[in-house]
């Protein structure tokens, strides 16, 4: 199977063999150990001193758990969003009573660092900036650095959605001055889904003593004293833990910026593999994601249809739109273990499928 979505993402031979271990003790030495060597690891690929606590769950769960970590009900909050997940974050801050004011951007277009000085201007009352990195749902990757400053020179708490970027994308915790970042296992980091990971700041920490939005599963307090134990707060999911801390190893036997650069060389294979298909990337290229890319649809393609003519024919499974972009883009996943060889493999088994779905490459293009 060609996996070519945003996530899951395809695992190495050695990590799904990790997987089938025997089960072991979560509270035992063991685990200890391995917990230990897991922590370490995603702080040296999260870029920070801090803690990084790894939770049983979704990426979902995980922005759930920084949200009624740092918030309280009636916290005014400034939600930036660009894409399908910027709303979910936003609407997850929400539902749990934080008074929600989003700065909408069109999707396909990043967040103007300039309108988020503006609007932290306007309302010097926001206790949070909510921001995704990297909206898989469009293929931009936002300035998160760029960002990070503003917020930064506004004093506010900055809470991102590192999911599908951390690992994979230049993202630099303590550097850019994050205060509370998630990402999962099952995007650039090779393993299955299940457990998501958060780095939190010093001034991450503060905001967790004094939040009143409830918690108790999530309770990132909770999971700080267990982990000093060499444990987590419930029960784990051990076989992923087991996949991640080999994941976890190959990824720093390659090395954070090889990691990077491979990413940047497949992404832009991709990009200009979908031009010369007659294709137009939906983001403009200096925003482009080297993890996701998002394909406008022409005229007449039946997106639908491309996707379930390689799945069935080809063995290749792409991702369509999602929200308001049903129908009028396809995706081409591309992060963690992944070479160009994969995404040329891809491109000729789209180029093959695209006539039988209504678009016809132009001549010359063929």
């Amino acid at each position: 199977m060609n996996l070519r979505i945003p996530g899951p993402t395809p695992c190495p031979p050695e990590v799904l063999q990790a997987m089938s271990r025997e089960m072991i003790n979560h509270r035992g030495p063991a685990f200890a150990r391995i917990i230990e060597k897991v922590t370490a690891r995603l702080k040296e690929l999260f870029l920070t001193q801090s803690e990084v606590l790894v939770l049983t769950g979704s990426g979902t769960g995980g922005l759930e758990a920084m949200v009624v970590n740092t918030l309280s009900p009636g916290d005014e909050v400034l939600g930036l969003t660009n894409g399908y997940f910027g709303e979910r974050l936003a609407a997850i801050a929400q539902d749990f009573g934080a008074k929600i004011t989003r700065l909408d951007f069109p999707w396909g277009e990043p967040v103007d660092p300039g309108e988020v000085r503006q609007a932290l201007k306007k309302n010097p009352n926001y206790k949070a900036v909510l921001l995704v990195h990297n909206e898989t749902s469009t293929g931009v990757t936002n300035d998160l650095k760029g960002i990070a400053e503003i917020v930064r020179e506004h004093d506010k708490l900055f809470l991102v959605d590192a999911v599908s970027s951390l690992g994979s994308l230049p993202c630099c915790m303590d550097a850019w001055g994050l205060d509370v970042v998630v990402t999962c296992s099952q995007k650039g980091w090779m393993a299955p889904p299940g457990l998501a990971m958060v780095g939190i700041s010093s001034r991450g920490w503060k905001a967790v003593e004094q939040a009143k939005m409830p918690r108790h599963y999530w309770d990132f307090r909770t999971a700080k004293q267990y982990l000093a134990r060499g444990q987590t707060s419930w029960t784990p999911a051990v076989s992923t833990f087991f996949a991640l801390e080999v994941g976890l190893e190959l990824m720093a036997r390659e090395g954070l910026e090889n990691i990077w650069e491979r990413h940047r060389r497949v992404g832009q294979r991709a990009r200009e593999g979908a031009k010369a298909l007659g294709l137009s990337p939906l983001p403009p290229e200096p925003v482009a994601s080297n993890t996701v890319t998002a394909i406008r649809a022409p005229e007449g393609l039946d997106v639908a249809r491309l996707v379930k003519i390689l799945l069935e024919e080809y063995d290749t499974d792409l991702a369509g739109g999602q929200g308001k972009l049903s129908g009028k883009i396809f995706r081409i996943g591309h992060l963690g273990y992944v070479t160009e060889a994969d995404i040329d493999l891809t491109l000729k088994a789209i180029a093959k499928a695209l006539p039988r779905a209504g678009y016809a490459i132009p001549q010359g293009l063929r």
